[in-house]
C-alpha cells in the first residue's frame, strides 16, 4: 500500500514537469512557422527590389548597345546628299541621261538600296531589344509587393531607402527610354522614307535603260545636219551647268566610293602582297649573288622595285573585284592604268607607235569631259563626230601606212580594226539620229583598244613574275640556274591570257550595255533544273563542278613552280621535297574533288548510287584502272620508293623521275624515260639502291707482280683510295688478295661510294690513282 502511493505520488510530479516543459516550450518556439505562408516577409520585399534594380540597370546598357545609331545617321546624312543629287540628275532632261550617266546611277542606287535593307535589318535588332526591355519594365510595374509598399504607410516607412534608391534608377532608365525611343522611331522614319525615295528612283533608272534598249536602234534625234530650233545655251549658263556637273560627279564618286570600300580591301591586299612577292624573290637573289642568272629571263617589266608592276596588275585586276563601278571609277582606273602603261612601253615601241598611243590617249579622255560638261545634246553630238573622225584616221594610219610595226602584235592589229570599225558605227549613228547607240559603239571601242594593250602588259607581268619565282626558288635550294624557260612560259601566259580574256570581256559587254542583260540570262540558264533519271542538276552546279576541278589540277600540276622544281633532273636529290610535293598533288585532286561535289549541289546520295554502279564497271573491266590507282597511293604513303631514288624493278633500271597516281616514271642511263604502271612496280620485286641513303660498295680489281712488298703497298692504296672526296670517310677501305699464280697476285680494292649515281665516276678517278700509285712504286700491273 506504501508503495502504491509513493508511485502516484511521482507520476503526478512528472505529469507537473511535463506540463511546464509544454507552456515553456510553447512561449519559446516562432508559431510562423506553420502559419499561414502567403504572408509576404521582409525578405521576400527586399528580394523584389532587387529585381526592379536589375531591370532598371539593364536600361543604360541597353540604351548604350545602340551606339551604332549614331554612325548610321551620319552614314544616312551622306545618302540624302546623294539621292538629291541623283534626283536632281534624273529630272535634268537631256543633260543627264546619256547611256554613262544612267549605268552610274543604277550602280549608286542599287548600292544605296542595298544600304537602306542593311540599315532595317539593324534596326529591327535594335527594336527588338528596345521591346524586351520595355516587357520587363511593364512586368515590374505589374509587380503586387512593390505596388503593396507603395500603398501602405507602414511599408513604405520601412522600405523608405530602397524607395528612394527605386525612384531614382526610374527617373534615368525613363530618360534613357525616352530619348532612344525618339532617336530610333525619328531614324527609321528616314530609313524607311529613303527607302521609298530610292524605289522610286530606281524604277525611274530602269525605266529610262529600258527605254534605251528599245529605242537604241530606232531615231532618237534630228540628223545632225539638220537645223536646231533655238538659240544657243549661253555661256554664263554652260560654266555654270559644267561646274554642277563636276561637282555631283564629284560627290556621287566620293559616296560611292565610301559605302563601297570593302569591295576594293582585296584588291589592295592583292597588289601588296604581288608587290612583297616580287621584292623578296629578287631581295634573296641578290643575297645569294646571283642577280647575273635573272638575265636569262629575259624580265621586261619586273625590277627590285616592282611599282609600276604592281600598280598594272593591281589596276587591270580592278574590275573584276568591282563589276558594277559607276562610270567616273572605270574611267579613272583605266586613264591611269594607260598612262602607267605608257611609261612602261615608252622605250619599247617604235616612236610612230608610241606618238599614235599618245594621240589615242587625248582621245580617251576627251570621252568623260564630255560626259562631265552635261553639254546639251547638239553640242555632244559634234563633238563626239569629231572624236569619231580622228579615231577611224587614227586606226587607219596604223592598219594601212604603219602596219610593218604591228606584224608582231596580231592580237593588236585584229582590235585596232575592231576600233576603227566600232567608230565607223558610232559616226553612222551620230549621223543619223541615233545618239545612245553611237554613244555605246564610240566608249565600246575606246575601251576595248585600251583593255588589249593594258591586258597584254598584265599577261607579261604575271608570267614574269613566276618565271623570276621559279629562279629565285633554284637560287635558294643551289639547283642549276638553266631551265626550259619557253615551255613553262607557254604554259603561264595561257592561264594569264584566259583571266585576261575574262577581264576583257567583262568591261566589253558592260560598255555594250549587255552585261547585265547577259548575266540575268545566264542566271536563267544556268539556274534552270535538269533532270537525267532520278538525278537533279543545274549548269551552274556542273559548271562549278568541272571549273573547281580544273583550279585544281591546275595548281597540283604549277605548284612545283613555286619551289624552282621544274621536272628536271636538278631537283632529283632533292628527294624530301619531291615526296612532299607529290602528297601536296594528291591532297589537292582530293580537296577540290569534295569541294566540287559540295559546291555544285549535286546530291551525295545520288553519287553513291552511281560509285555503286561503277563497282559493276569496274568488276567487268576497269580492274588495271583501280589497281594502278591504288597502287599509286600506296607508293605516296608507303615510300618504297622515292623521286630521285636508283632502283631495279624487273628487268629495269633507272632513276626515278616521277610517281604519278596512275603511273610512274623511270630514267635509265641511257636517257631513256621507261613509264610504268604502279600496279606492275608493286607486283615486282623492287631494288632500292637509294632507299636509306645513297652510299654504294666499288670493287676495283687489279693483277699485279708477285714480288710487290704488300706490307708497304696496303696503306699507300689505302690513302689513294680515301683521297678522293666521293669516298666515305667513316667506312675504311679494304684491300683483299685474290687469285695468286706463280707470278702474279689478284688485288681488289673495296670502297664505298657518296653518291650511287656517281659511281662510275668515281671508279674512274680512283682506277687512275691507284695505278699512278703503282707506278711510283715500281710495280707492274697486268
Amino acid at each position: 500500500m506504501r508503495n502504491c502511493l509513493l508511485f502516484l505520488l511521482l507520476a503526478c510530479c512528472g505529469l507537473q514537469v511535463r506540463a511546464q516543459d509544454s507552456a515553456r516550450w510553447r512561449r519559446n518556439a516562432d508559431t510562423t512557422l506553420f502559419g499561414n505562408s502567403t504572408v509576404p516577409t521582409r525578405s521576400d520585399y527586399l528580394d523584389q527590389f532587387e529585381e526592379a534594380f536589375q531591370t532598371l540597370n539593364k536600361v543604360p546598357l541597353v540604351t548604350g548597345s545602340l551606339i551604332g545609331i549614331d554612325q548610321m545617321q551620319e552614314k544616312l546624312n551622306e545618302s540624302d546628299s546623294a539621292i538629291a543629287i541623283l534626283k536632281d540628275r534624273l529630272n535634268a532632261g537631256d543633260r543627264g541621261q546619256n547611256i554613262r550617266n544612267l549605268q552610274m546611277y543604277n550602280t549608286l542606287l542599287d548600292a544605296l538600296d542595298k544600304s537602306m535593307a542593311d540599315y532595317n535589318t539593324s534596326l529591327q535588332g535594335y527594336a527588338s531589344k528596345l521591346l524586351g526591355i520595355k516587357k520587363e519594365i511593364r512586368d515590374m510595374r505589374k509587380d503586387t509587393l512593390i505596388i503593396k509598399v507603395f500603398r501602405d504607410t507602414a511599408l513604405r516607412a520601412q522600405f523608405m531607402p530602397q524607395l528612394v534608391q527605386l525612384r531614382s534608377k526610374w527617373k534615368r532608365a525613363d530618360s534613357l527610354m525616352k530619348v532612344s525611343t525618339a532617336r530610333f522611331n525619328t531614324l527609321k522614319a528616314h530609313v524607311a522614307g529613303n527607302s521609298i525615295i530610292v524605289e522610286e528612283l530606281l524604277y525611274q533608272t530602269d525605266g529610262l535603260l529600258r527605254t534605251v534598249g528599245v529605242q537604241v536602234f530606232g531615231k532618237e534625234r534630228r540628223f545632225i545636219w539638220e537645223p536646231r530650233s533655238g538659240g544657243n545655251t549661253p555661256t554664263a549658263a554652260m560654266q555654270a551647268g559644267f561646274r554642277k556637273s563636276v561637282d555631283a560627279e564629284q560627290r556621287l564618286a566620293q559616296y560611292y566610293f565610301a559605302i563601297t570600300r570593302n569591295k576594293r580591301v582585296w584588291l589592295y591586299i592583292t597588289g601588296l602582297v604581288f608587290y612583297f612577292w616580287v621584292w623578296y624573290n629578287y631581295r634573296s637573289t641578290k643575297k645569294l649573288d646571283r642577280m647575273a642568272s635573272l638575265n636569262m629571263l629575259g624580265l621586261r617589266y619586273l625590277n627590285p622595285r616592282p611599282y609600276t608592276a604592281t600598280l598594272v596588275l593591281a589596276l587591270s585586276l580592278a574590275p573584276l573585284f568591282d563589276l558594277h563601278a559607276p562610270a567616273i571609277y572605270i574611267e579613272t582606273t583605266q586613264f591611269l592604268l594607260m598612262l602607267i602603261v605608257s611609261v612602261v612601253i615608252y622605250k619599247r615601241l617604235s616612236r610612230t607607235l608610241f606618238y599614235g598611243w599618245c594621240v589615242f590617249l587625248l582621245l580617251f579622255l576627251l570621252l568623260p569631259i564630255i560626259r562631265i560638261l552635261g553639254l546639251p545634246m547638239f553640242l555632244s553630238r559634234w563633238y563626239n563626230f569629231v572624236i569619231n573622225i580622228a579615231s577611224i584616221l587614227l586606226g587607219w594610219y596604223f592598219l594601212s601606212r604603219d602596219a610593218s610595226h604591228l606584224k608582231a602584235y596580231k592580237l593588236f592589229r585584229w582590235v585596232v580594226g575592231l576600233y576603227v570599225v566600232f567608230n565607223a558605227l558610232a559616226l553612222l549613228c551620230n549621223v543619223f539620229g541615233r545618239v545612245t547607240l553611237s554613244q555605246i559603239l564610240g566608249a565600246t571601242a575606246v575601251y576595248a583598244l585600251a583593255q588589249t594593250v593594258s591586258l597584254g602588259v598584265f599577261v607579261s607581268v604575271v608570267v614574269e613574275a613566276f618565271l623570276l619565282q621559279i629562279q629565285s626558288s633554284r637560287m635558294r635550294k643551289h639547283y642549276p640556274e638553266a631551265f626550259e624557260i619557253a615551255d613553262i612560259s607557254r604554259s603561264l601566259r595561257r592561264f594569264a591570257m584566259v583571266l585576261a580574256i575574262i577581264l576583257w570581256v567583262i568591261v566589253f559587254t558592260t560598255n555594250l550595255n549587255i552585261y547585265d542583260a547577259l548575266n540575268d540570262i545566264l542566271g536563267i540558264v544556268f539556274s534552270q533544273p535538269y533532270s537525267v533519271g532520278s538525278i537533279n542538276f543545274t549548269l551552274r552546279g556542273l559548271v562549278l563542278f568541272l571549273g573547281i576541278i580544273w583550279v585544281a589540277n591546275f595548281l597540283q600540276k604549277y605548284i612545283a613552280y613555286f619551289f624552282g622544281d621544274t621536272g628536271d633532273d636538278a631537283a632529283f636529290d632533292d628527294k624530301g621535297q619531291r615526296s612532299r610535293l607529290l602528297v601536296t598533288r594528291l591532297v589537292l585532286l582530293i580537296l577540290g574533288f569534295l569541294l566540287a561535289i559540295a559546291a555544285s549541289g549535286l546530291p551525295i546520295d545520288k553519287i553513291t548510287v552511281v560509285l555503286g554502279a561503277l563497282s559493276v564497271g569496274i568488276g567487268l573491266g576497269l580492274q588495271s584502272i583501280v589497281n594502278n590507282f591504288v597502287s599509286g597511293i600506296i607508293l605516296i604513303f608507303d615510300r618504297p620508293l622515292r623521286i630521285g631514288d636508283t632502283v631495279e624493278i624487273g628487268d629495269k633500271k633507272g632513276r626515278v623521275k616521277e610517281i604519278g597516281i596512275r603511273s610512274s616514271t623511270l630514267l635509265t642511263e641511257e636517257g631513256a624515260e621507261v613509264i610504268m604502271p604502279n600496279g606492275d612496280v608493286l607486283s615486282h620485286n623492287i631494288v632500292n639502291w637509294t632507299l636509306s641513303n645513297n652510299y654504294a660498295r666499288v670493287s676495283l680489281p687489279f693483277v699485279i707482280r708477285k714480288n710487290a712488298d704488300m706490307d708497304q703497298l696496303r696503306p699507300a692504296l689505302v690513302q689513294v683510295v680515301k683521297a678522293n672526296h666521293d669516298v666515305v670517310e667513316r667506312k675504311e677501305p679494304e684491300i683483299v688478295l685474290g687469285a695468286i699464280t706463280a707470278k702474279t697476285v689478284e688485288l681488289r680494292i673495296y670502297f664505298w661510294c657518296k653518291d650511287f649515281a656517281r659511281v662510275n665516276v668515281v671508279a674512274g678517278e680512283v682506277r687512275a690513282a691507284v695505278y699512278q700509285q703503282l707506278e711510283k712504286m715500281n710495280i707492274e700491273v697486268e
